[in-house]
């Protein structure tokens, strides 16, 4: 058991925001005396960087930066018990050109062998990885197997298994491909599939600022762009969402993607609770 006398030593590869931390927060909280510390993470994405450092301010000085450029063995690199590797999936989403992540392709995809230096010379007890659900279809499954045999012959027991964001809580129809790989006979399972009793309504905000609002001319250029596409045999749509229903997932590019995550206000409803509202006022 991690506790504050033996915490769950923790190293973030590709960390973004760190997400992964945010997680082990919340276990914090559910799990009476769990703790855990992050002892390094590795970003390169200004912006990135920035949201980590203002949710994980103690940590801002253990960045070790590109991936490519650690040196595990080195005396600076502390040891660590969990791995976490979410690497790009720049080139392997739909979304892209899906020029893949072989080995030396460099293709920033490819980025995870880089991962293999690092779990090579610390060897982890625990690995975990996620990354789109296009890393196991019949395109990329070959290359994925070669790197599961890898972590197989180094001692590593992989758990693999396809996850939808709406089964577990969360009102977005998001696909995701994760892999725990243990250092021993332990059995990992993963977590059962619920129902959903949340829609976006649930999570947004009361209270937008302007600036988060599209204008006419901006949202006449998306239904514009949209039927372009339609026309050419695409299968762009303005499916833009409501907060009675789920969020979609962010495939590509603002404007050009088959599923926006835009929200469309019930004007009706409002203009309603408006006439509503003055109603009682006159009583």
């Amino acid at each position: 058991m991690f506790s504050s006398n033996n915490p769950l030593r923790v190293f973030t590869a590709f960390s973004g925001y760190d997400s992964q931390c945010l997680a082990l927060e919340r276990l914090k909280e559910e799990i009476p005396g769990f703790d855990y510390v992050l002892v390094g993470w590795s970003e390169i994405d200004a912006m990135a960087i920035k949201a980590h450092n203002a949710l994980f301010p103690a940590a801002e000085s253990l960045n070790f930066g590109d991936i490519s450029k650690i040196n595990w063995g080195g005396q600076n690199v502390p040891d660590f018990d969990l791995f976490t590797y979410s690497f790009p999936c720049t080139d392997i989403s739909n979304a892209g050109l899906q020029k893949g992540f072989s080995e030396g392709s460099g293709t920033r995809s490819s980025l995870l062998w880089e991962c293999a230096r690092a779990i090579e010379t610390k060897r982890p007890k625990y690995l975990l990885m996620e990354n789109v659900k296009a890393l196991v279809s019949d395109k990329f499954m070959p290359e994925f197997k070669r790197w599961m045999l890898w972590l197989q012959s180094l001692g590593y027991n992989n758990f693999t298994q396809v996850m939808n964001a709406k089964d577990y809580g969360v009102p977005q129809n998001r696909e995701r491909v994760f892999m725990v790989s243990v250092l021993d006979d332990t059995v990992f399972y993963f977590p059962k599939p619920y129902t959903l009793d949340r829609r976006l309504k649930d999570v947004l905000e009361a209270n937008v600022d302007e600036s988060y609002y599209l204008s006419d001319e901006k949202i006449q250029s998306i239904i514009e762009h949209c039927e372009r596409k339609q026309a050419e045999g695409c299968g762009f749509k303005t499916n833009f969402q409501t907060p009675d229903g789920i969020s979609g997932t962010i495939k590509t590019r603002e404007g050009q993607r088959e599923y926006d995550t835009y929200i469309q206000e019930d004007l009706f409803n409002e203009e309603n609770d408006l006439t509503n509202e003055q109603s009682s006022k006159n009583e």
